[in-house]
């Protein structure tokens, strides 16, 4: 499959366009633009039907972080691209007739031969997409249950902050955290922090029977202590206050490596997770890139409300965060 090449440099922004108002996600975005230059990944760009999706598959090859396969119908999306204006000539084309979940099946066994080094959700339902991935036989599990990360540019906060799960799992038990944590921590280290500091967060900051959150966080932090994460600094629980501001854990006279130093929180659920990222990015103005883990290759699960930078920089997470996953008969 012969792939015109990336452009070197990104390109000027286009007038009104500020895709990189968040500079830790634009230096993420350097480094996968950098490791593309020497050999760009594939993209599967899943069911693209709509301009959203053709659009984030425009910006990556415009940024020169990756290569888009397009895998749907082809009159649909031959259509959608007509409508928005959006050239396509240049990206192979998997036609695959409907329904969706068949353009997402093509698309696990596309990453399962090599031919792709990541997936990215288009104009499909998740379920559809998600339904494939977790298939036994057909599709894309990995040596652990599969789980979510964003990772967080914040105007406030000095450092990108990952969050997980607040997408995938609804109500882990601790089984299902240890895994959300392990993938999560997997991914930090292949982006570069060598020694992520991680902080497990609930209501409170005491062990309480009452609140099981709590009680799971101190299994964590023993399972961590014991060697179970090499390089991660597990501690908790924390209340978020104290998770994330070093000032608020010494009034609770807290001392802990994590507090105001934290590369990744992990939330008791999903009803947690999902008001706490979009309280980042609505009122706090964050922004984020977010990635589908324990899967053989990354998955970009975009919702329809999500920036054209926040696509990119997804992108741009899932290609550093791209070394497969072996495969293990393993729960998802």
């Amino acid at each position: 499959m012969q792939l015109p090449p990336l452009p070197a440099e990104p390109p000027p922004a286009l007038p009104g366009d500020a895709p990189w108002a968040h500079p830790r996600l634009a230096a993420l975005a350097a480094r996968a633009r950098a490791m593309a230059a020497v050999r760009a990944p594939v993209i599967a760009m899943v069911y693209p039907c709509d301009e959203l999706a053709l659009e984030a598959a425009r910006e990556m090859s415009r940024e020169g972080i990756a290569h888009p396969m397009l895998v749907g119908p082809r009159a649909r999306i031959e259509r959608a691209a007509a409508e928005a204006g959006i050239d396509i000539g240049a990206w192979p084309l998997e036609d695959v007739p409907d329904p969706p979940a068949d353009s997402a099946r093509r698309a696990c066994a596309l990453a399962r031969d090599g031919r792709v080094q990541a997936l990215m959700k288009g104009s499909l339902h998740t379920d559809e997409l998600m339904s494939q991935l977790v298939d036994r036989t057909h599709g894309l599990r990995g040596h652990r249950r599969i789980s979510h990360l964003f990772l967080f540019d914040l105007p406030r906060y000095p450092q990108l902050l990952g969050v997980a799960d607040c997408v995938v799992n609804i109500a882990p038990n601790l089984k299902t955290k240890a895994d959300i944590l392990g993938n999560a921590v997997e991914a930090l280290q292949k982006i570069g922090i060598a020694r992520p500091r991680v902080g497990i967060v609930a209501a409170v900051e005491t062990v309480n029977p009452a609140i099981p959150a709590t009680v799971d966080a101190q299994a964590l932090v023993e399972r961590a202590r014991a060697g179970e994460w090499p390089g991660a600094i597990v501690d908790g629980p924390f209340g978020f206050d104290n998770a994330i501001s070093a000032a608020a854990a010494q009034t609770k006279h807290i001392e802990s490596p994590v507090s105001g130093h934290a590369d990744l929180l992990i939330v008791p659920d999903l009803n947690a997770g999902n008001m706490l990222y979009k309280s980042f990015v609505y009122i706090g103005g964050g922004e984020c890139a977010g990635i589908v883990l324990g899967t053989q290759v990354p998955v970009v699960l975009t919702s329809r409300a999500d920036s054209l930078a926040s696509r990119v920089a997804s992108v741009a997470l899932a290609v550093l965060a791209g070394t497969p996953t072996p495969r293990s008969a393993s729960s998802a």
